[in-house]
């Protein structure tokens, strides 16, 4: 997820979708903001400790401990070898996370086990076109940011983060922020970055909530949003665009086919590979005398 949110285009989210994590994640990061919240507004006053404790307690601390550890490190690694691979290879780069987004779709399609209705299409589709819109949002840059636009931008990029289908770093580039924050991480410009924490934790603690009401309340509707937005992803990863004069127009395939189409397979097969492996591994699960973890 660290190494997807460097990537403009790539969501941290989809990558939570595909590994099985998303609603176990969501809802995870839902209870503690919410054990966050009690403890900070009712504890001074000597009341809330029960109540706070409870909601730290459904947390999934060993998944979300592990998540922002891997994120931690992976977003430092991604953006000095991750980042500078993509601006040199974008073609061949992209064709990779296209085919990743392309086979991801299946997870949210099929992940609420119900049917979907022509409505449901509909909606798919509405989302589809907002994601497509957004993502075709020229670039702009920014040198010398304020503090209140840091914040600002990290509230809405931290929202896509958890958001599958829409790309944190792509939220950035759309703001002219995207420079400007790597070479934050780059040059460990923690006074930029402290900036830029501030604004995710209070966009992710206002976000993450209502997504997790969403998934307990409308869970088959929030995965055929999920799907739109997805799909409509899928223009900022076209791997045939003209990269090096930053427009976001879509081009005929051309140049290196082979690889580009070789690199989408790869891409897919990645996918595919991994929801076999889940699917296994669930099937044994539910085994008689199988051990749940």
């Amino acid at each position: 997820m660290g190494t997807a949110e460097v990537i403009p285009g790539v969501s941290g989210g989809t990558v939570a979708l595909i590994t099985g994590i998303y609603d176990r994640l969501i809802t995870s990061a839902g209870h503690a903001v919410s054990g966050i919240r009690i403890a900070a507004t009712d504890l001074p006053r000597g009341q809330g400790t029960q109540r706070s404790l409870v909601e730290f307690r459904r947390v999934h601390w060993q998944l979300v401990i592990g998540v922002l550890i891997g994120m931690a490190v992976m977003l430092v690694v991604a953006a000095k070898i991750v980042a500078p691979l993509v601006e040199e290879y974008p073609q061949r780069s992209f064709a990779l996370f296209f085919g990743l987004v392309l086979a991801s779709l299946w997870v949210p399609f099929t992940g609420s086990g119900r049917a979907w209705t022509a409505l449901n299409y509909l909606v798919a589709l509405a989302a589809a076109a907002a994601a497509f819109f957004l993502t075709g949002l020229p670039p702009t840059e920014i040198s010398d940011p304020n503090p209140l636009l840091i914040i600002g931008a990290a509230a809405v990029a931290i929202c896509a983060l958890v958001l599958p289908g829409v790309s944190g770093s792509f939220m950035l580039l759309a703001f002219g922020m995207y420079t400007v924050t790597i070479n934050a991480v780059n040059d460990r410009d923690f006074g930029y970055l402290a900036l830029f924490a501030l604004g995710a934790v209070l966009g992710l603690s206002l976000f993450v909530k209502l997504l997790q009401w969403l998934l307990e309340h409308y869970h088959h509707l929030t995965l055929v949003v999920m799907t739109g937005l997805l799909l409509g992803s899928l223009r900022a990863l076209w791997p045939w665009q003209p990269w090096e004069e930053e427009r976001r127009e879509l081009l005929a395939p051309s140049g290196d086919l082979a690889v580009t189409f070789g690199l989408i397979g790869l891409g897919m097969a990645v996918v595919i590979g991994i929801l076999v492996v889940a699917h296994r591994h669930a099937a044994r699960e539910h085994e008689p005398g199988a051990i749940v973890q």
